[in-house]
């Protein structure tokens, strides 16, 4: 019995202690970047944007987020099905990280609509993509719709869904310039 007793003890100690959502770190201080929406959502896309060569400042991109936040990215599978994979902060700077230091990836937001109510924000954001800011056609376009929350401090993305413009799904024009 006490042996059952010290193994659901454990058991119950590890969800606690590894179930716990990591605080954000406090020691980092941005807080121009995050104390209004439209800066919030500048910040996203310019701490991202680089070109070839160009390190990328990660610990601002995950100051931006709540710690529990996703990155969910819809992807066409081979059989033309669709799927979604879901990041964390940290996985998206894992498998983004080096392709984008190597290429150089410049996202520029073109057209935005904003919803807000209370502490809630939605914003759907349409961005072309390019390698280059010596770019003239961008190598991709898509719909980036961005969760934020405000807590009387500061704006955190707590999610954000993308999808890329193909030739079945076009973006429409309401949301082009």
């Amino acid at each position: 019995m006490k042996k059952l007793s010290l193994i659901l003890f454990l058991v119950f100690f590890s969800t606690v202690t590894f179930g716990q959502e990591k605080p954000e770190d406090k020691s980092l201080n941005y807080p121009e970047k995050v104390n209004t929406l439209e800066s919030t959502i500048q910040t996203l896309y310019g701490v991202i944007s680089g070109e070839k060569g160009k390190e990328r400042d990660w610990k601002l991109f995950k100051f931006l987020f709540k710690s529990d936040a996703k990155l969910v990215t819809i992807l066409k599978e081979k059989d033309d099905k669709l799927s979604v994979r879901y990041m964390s902060p940290a996985d998206y700077i894992k498998s983004s990280s080096d392709w984008m230091f190597r290429n150089g990836f410049i996202e520029r937001e073109i057209h935005r609509e904003v919803h807000v109510f209370g502490h809630i924000a939605q914003v759907f954001s349409t961005y072309e993509c390019y390698e280059s800011l010596n770019d003239e056609k961008p190598f991709m376009r898509g719909i980036n719709s961005i969760q934020l929350f405000n807590d009387n401090e500061r704006w955190w993305i707590t999610n954000i869904q993308w999808s890329q413009e193909n030739a079945k799904y076009q973006i429409p024009k309401k949301y082009l310039r």
